[in-house]
Parts: C-alpha cells; structure tokens; sequence
C-alpha cells in the first residue's frame, strides 16, 4: 500500500501515467503496481526525471 497522498486523489491516474514516462525516459522499466525491485539509483533516477520536467513546465508557464 502507498503512504504517498494526492491533493487531488482524481489525478492518480495522471501521476501513474506521468512516472511511467520519466522512467521509460531514463531507461528504467516500470511494471504496473509494485516496483520494490527497483534500485535506489533507479528510483532516483526517475524522481529526478519528474522534478525535471515539473520545473520546466513551471518555467515555460511564467515566460
């Protein structure tokens, strides 16, 4: 079960769909529903990838 907590919990799906295209990004293959096989350089991997792509979208938004 995840401790992570939505704002939104309609955007569950959205989110879902957002990590599996940071991972597929930086290479790593996700499987649907638990991933506790992943290395802690994987998941990093992927956290960075989506904090990337938050803070560009933020930065194309206040141009």
């Amino acid at each position: 079960m995840s401790r992570n907590k939505l704002t939104v919990p309609e955007a569950r799906k959205a989110m879902d769909q957002f990590k599996m295209e940071a991972a597929s990004e930086v290479g790593v293959q996700l499987k649907e529903g638990y991933n506790g096989d992943l290395t802690t350089k994987q998941a990093g991997s992927i956290g960075g990838q989506m904090v990337k792509k938050m803070v560009e979208d933020y930065e194309n938004r206040i141009k």
